[in-house]
C-alpha cells in the first residue's frame, strides 16, 4: 500500500500536469510516468417533456406547408416557359385599342369574284397534276417496253441496262469549306455571361 504523502504528491502533480521520473515500473514502457490533465464535465440536460397536442399541431403545419409547396410545384410543372422573343411587350398591349385597325366589309361582287378565281386555281392545278401523272405513265410504258425488246436482243445487254448506275447513286456534293474573312472581327476569348432565366421550383 502507498502511503499518505505519496498519494497527495501524486494528487497535486496530476492538477499541475507535472512529468514525474520514475524507475523500475516497467522494464518494457520507457522509464518515466506522464499524467494527464483532470477533465471536467457537465451532467447532460434533461429533455423537456413537450405535450403531444404540441408535437402534433407542429408535424401538421409541417405536412401542410410541404402539400401547400409541392401543389404550387405542380401548377408550375405544366405551364411552358415563356420566351422572351416571342412576347408582345407590355406598350404595345397598352396601345392595342389605338393600333386596331377596323377593315372595310368585303361586297358580295368581291366574294363572288375570289370565289370564281379559287374555282379557277383549283381546275389548273388538278388539269396540271392529271397532265404529269399521264407524262410519267407514258416514260415507264417506254421504258418497260425498251427493256423487254432488248431482252430479246441480247441477255448481256440486258443484264448491264438494269444495273444500278453507282454515278447517280448515292448523289454527294461537295462545297466551299472555307467562309471569307470577316473584316474587323474579334474572336471571342471563350468567356460568357449566362443570361438564362431561371424559374420556380427549377434546380
Amino acid at each position: 500500500m502507498y502511503s499518505t504523502g505519496i498519494i497527495n504528491a501524486f494528487s497535486r502533480l496530476a492538477v499541475n500536469n507535472v512529468f514525474v521520473p520514475t524507475r523500475n515500473i516497467s522494464s518494457s514502457a520507457p522509464l518515466g510516468l506522464n499524467v494527464t490533465n483532470v477533465l471536467f464535465a457537465e451532467p447532460l440536460k434533461k429533455k423537456k417533456k413537450m405535450d403531444p397536442a404540441i408535437i402534433r399541431a407542429k408535424e401538421e403545419r409541417r405536412k401542410r406547408k410541404l402539400e401547400k409547396y409541392i401543389r404550387k410545384l405542380q401548377k408550375h410543372a405544366r405551364q411552358l416557359k415563356t420566351i422572351c422573343e416571342m412576347e408582345v411587350p407590355m406598350s404595345l398591349k397598352q396601345e392595342f385599342g389605338i393600333r386596331k385597325r377596323d377593315l372595310p366589309a368585303l361586297t358580295t361582287e368581291t366574294l363572288e369574284e375570289r370565289a370564281a378565281l379559287f374555282k379557277e386555281w383549283n381546275k389548273y392545278k388538278t388539269k396540271q397534276h392529271y397532265q404529269t401523272l399521264r407524262l410519267i405513265d407514258r416514260y415507264m410504258f417506254a421504258q418497260d417496253k425498251t427493256i423487254s425488246e432488248l431482252k430479246e436482243v441480247s441477255e448481256e445487254l440486258y443484264e448491264a441496262a438494269i444495273q444500278i448506275d453507282p454515278d447517280l447513286l448515292p448523289y454527294s456534293r461537295k462545297g466551299p469549306l472555307n467562309t471569307a474573312p470577316i473584316e474587323n472581327f474579334e474572336a471571342p476569348d471563350g468567356e460568357y455571361q449566362d443570361v438564362t432565366k431561371k424559374y420556380e421550383g427549377e434546380t
